[in-house]
């Protein structure tokens, strides 16, 4: 499973992790910050692409999500969203990205008594993006944050229905909110799952510990996502090089 295994990274730190990801043939997830996206000097990230490449790892991008809703009823807020997306996608450009993870921006405290006109905006804006998706090779992968169960998630993949736009399935924050088990969310989304984070917790704070060291039952996870989601990315999102190396170590305990 080592070729497949991506790690977060976010870009400030990119230059500084090269020759480690590249020894140990982690893939790097980049992730683009607002401020990192405003800041990008494009001569850099090339070169820095280019030694990805030649080293012969692929990558991934986590798109900004501070802030940011597509689904958002302010016209305003759509706007400031589509134009970190278009950043994103001139990023990619260079990165050739296997995926791009993307927040839906949804939860039901905010829009449970709007939830069709979010999701009727949230259509509209990931229709426009799945043309370029397509053009640069990549997919966006839309990652479940708040979600207790996936209707949502699963109504927006169902009405763009493009190959170009699938699931990334974050196994930590499924365990901090969910209301439905790990066999029923697979059931539902397991054929949409191009991508999947992996971290651990104890269900009450978003703690990105490594695998096998919160509550998670990965004995029961891996064999799901191997069966559901044979081809999925992996991408362990660690805070530190010590919890990266203790994650890569952990997995071996679940996989045969």
């Amino acid at each position: 499973m080592k070729n497949k295994i991506h790690a977060h990274v976010p870009y400030g730190r990119l230059a500084e992790h090269l020759e480690y990801a590249i020894a140990n043939s982690v893939n790097p997830e980049v992730f683009f910050s607002a401020e990192a996206l405003d800041n990008i000097v494009w001569g850099e990230l090339s070169s820095l692409s280019g030694r990805l490449h030649a080293a012969g790892l692929q990558t991934t991008i986590h798109a900004p999500f501070l802030d940011l809703n597509p689904g958002a009823l302010d016209p305003s807020i759509r706007a400031a969203s589509r134009h970190r997306i278009q950043q994103v996608m001139q990023a990619a450009e260079l990165l050739r990205p296997l995926a791009i993870v993307v927040h839906p921006g949804y939860d039901d405290i905010r829009y449970g008594g709007n939830r069709l006109a979010w999701l009727e905006n949230s259509i509209n804006f990931w229709q426009e993006f799945t043309p370029r998706a397509r053009e640069l090779g990549t997919v966006l992968a839309l990652e479940n944050i708040f979600e207790k169960e996936p209707s949502t998630i699963k109504a927006l993949l169902d009405a763009i229905d493009d190959p170009c736009f699938r699931h990334c399935f974050d196994v930590g924050h499924w365990n901090m909110f969910t209301t439905v088990t790990l066999e029923e969310w697979f059931s539902e989304l397991g054929g949409y799952i191009a991508e999947c984070h992996i971290h651990d917790n104890h269900g009450y704070s978003d703690a990105h510990l490594p695998v096998g060291e919160g509550a998670i039952n990965f004995t029961k996870f891996f064999p799901l996502l191997i069966q559901n989601a044979p081809d999925a990315i992996w991408t362990i999102e660690a805070h530190s090089t010590e919890h990266l190396q203790r994650a890569l170590e952990n997995i071996q305990n679940y996989i045969v």
